[in-house]
């Protein structure tokens, strides 16, 4: 007979290691790659446990994004015993929060960040939060032109869950954020690892992954490219199909209904999908060359300094010798 004391214990278990950031960087490219070694258990990505603070108002309890630490160990109650559990959530590295809550739970915990060249990262950053509706202003310059006005509040998209998410430049604080880990975790212990790199060689990063976790690195890995930037092209066909994908207003829940009745699931899934790919989405704009340099300029510093915090050349990696 069970005891109530083992009835009560709380199942599942903490992560082991964290991917923590940033977005766009390659983090659900590692994520798929990590998740199907054999050794490892990664059932779901971002729930966003350890930085809800990001999420405006009271952040919705549903399977994957609980709110309890119980309902957080349980995502990952399926791990076998010779796994290592791992999660992933890309705002865990903006979360002013998020290192000292993970190490206060886990202090043995394996950290790892991607960092991507600034400007770069916060062009496909932009472009990724106008796909997934944050973002309602599809023009970056604008966007970052609106940042002093959404600090106080003003020019927020209708309902925005994220507007701390808009104020761009503050995403890259780089070594702030690793400052962050750093300060509550041994530095054997924090994997930093650069955009450029894992992009040239996906296998060689991943395999540099599966050492600092201790486990097998001879195992096959096949190279993912998951997230791709896109550019909404036509914003009212993809806010119809994202509402019929959701069946949200009593028009587009009427149409589904319809749908529904006449068309397999699978069959509507695999329509929506190439609707929105042929009809909505398209490969992004070339970059405004003048707005790039801007950027650069602006973020020259930062870089500077990341360079002298890792011990490593991104200055003339991220060809920032030449701005200025």
């Amino acid at each position: 007979m069970t005891s109530s004391s083992e009835d009560s214990a709380p199942r599942g278990r903490v992560p082991d290691f964290f991917i923590v950031g940033h977005p766009k960087s390659g983090t659900t490219a590692l994520y798929e790659m990590l998740r199907a070694h054999p050794q490892i258990h990664m059932p779901v990505k971002e729930p966003w446990f350890f930085s809800r603070e990001l999420i405006a108002g009271e952040p919705p309890q549903t399977p994957t994004r609980p709110q309890t630490l119980d309902g957080y160990r349980a995502l990952f109650a399926q791990a076998g015993v010779d796994q290592l559990v791992g999660e992933a959530t890309p705002s865990y590295l903006r979360s002013q929060l998020a290192a000292s809550a993970i190490a206060e739970l886990r202090p043995d915990a394996r950290i790892i960040a991607i960092l991507r060249e600034p400007a770069e990262f916060l062009r496909s950053f932009h472009l990724q939060s106008v796909q997934s509706h944050i973002e309602t202003e599809r023009d970056l310059r604008t966007a970052l032109s609106l940042e002093a006005a959404r600090r106080e509040g003003r020019e927020l998209p209708p309902g925005s869950p994220r507007p701390e998410a808009l104020q761009y430049a503050g995403h890259v604080r780089y070594v702030e954020q690793l400052g962050r880990y750093h300060e509550v975790f041994p530095r054997e212990q924090v994997l930093v690892m650069i955009y450029d790199d894992f992009r040239a060689d996906n296998e060689a990063s991943v395999r540099s992954v599966l050492r600092f976790l201790g486990l097998e690195d001879t195992v096959a890995i096949e190279a993912r490219e998951a997230n791709p930037s896109v550019q909404v092209r036509r914003a009212g066909l993809e806010r119809l199909l994202r509402s019929l994908s959701l069946g949200s207003g009593p028009r587009s829940r009427a149409l589904r209904t319809t749908i529904k009745t006449l068309t397999p699931r699978a069959l509507r899934a695999k329509a929506l999908e190439g609707a929105q790919s042929q009809l909505v989405y398209s490969d992004p704009n070339p970059p405004d060359p003048a707005l790039m340099e801007e950027l650069r300029l602006r973020f020259k510093g930062e870089v500077e300094a990341l360079s002298e915090y890792l011990g490593r050349d991104l200055v003339r990696l991220w060809s920032y010798d030449r701005v200025g």
